[in-house]
């Protein structure tokens, strides 16, 4: 499999490309900044300079050539403000789409995060309220879209080891999980098809990857 994964340099993005690298997939991970191309490499992708918020649709869509699937990783990270949770968060989330469909990639992946239904409480932080209604926004983009989607919101994100046990649900408790659980997980839907059209919450839990899989999947 011929996987694209949009914010190629970040943490649950590197911890994928090596998860697909080990099982003799194909990742290409895009990337804003050229000197992140080493990691990359180091991680067994091909790097891929592509900056989410000035590239056009069609040199992005170009980049999904011969693909069979794209993941959604990018976020504007720590530090940035509100404007860039929406340039990134969500019309970047929203171009890789439009490149999708332009290129024929049905599969597409979205990493979002739990929280994002409903209004955020009184008095959270005005840069993490943009965070959550931009991902929000990407969803609904996304959901509204004839692409084979899956939708994977984590928990608090840790860079513990994995424990290769999860919760996993249309909902699910409040609760941290590991980066690298993340991507497993991530793998485990991006090759199980029946999982399109699904939304789900991940946290640490007792079940493993493979069963808290099979048990989402319908039929």
């Amino acid at each position: 499999m011929r996987v694209v994964i949009a914010g190629g340099h970040g943490k649950i993005a590197q911890l994928t490309h090596r998860e697909l690298a080990g099982r003799g997939d194909t990742a290409l991970g895009l990337i804003r900044n050229p000197d992140h191309a080493a990691a990359l490499t180091a991680a067994g992708a091909h790097p891929v300079v592509a900056d989410l918020e000035h590239v056009g649709v069609d040199e992005l869509a170009g980049h999904l050539d011969d693909a069979d699937a794209v993941i959604f990783a990018a976020g504007a990270g720590p530090g940035s403000g509100a404007a860039r949770k929406d340039t990134v968060d969500r019309a970047a989330a929203a171009l890789l789409a439009d490149a999708a469909e332009r290129a024929d990639v049905r599969r597409y992946l979205m990493i979002s995060a739990m929280g994002v239904e409903g209004e955020p409480p009184a008095g959270t932080d005005e840069v993490f309220t943009a965070y959550l209604r931009a991902k929000k926004a990407a969803e609904d983009d996304l959901t509204g879209r004839d692409l084979d989607w899956t939708i994977l919101r984590p928990g608090r994100l840790t860079d513990d080891p994995p424990t290769g046990r999860i919760t996993l649900g249309r909902h699910a408790p409040q609760g941290a999980v590991t980066r690298t659980d993340v991507a497993r997980v991530l793998i485990g839907l991006l090759h199980e098809p029946r999982t399109t059209g699904l939304t789900l919450e991940l946290v640490g839990g007792n079940t493993t990857i493979a069963d808290a899989i099979h048990a989402v999947t319908p039929g």
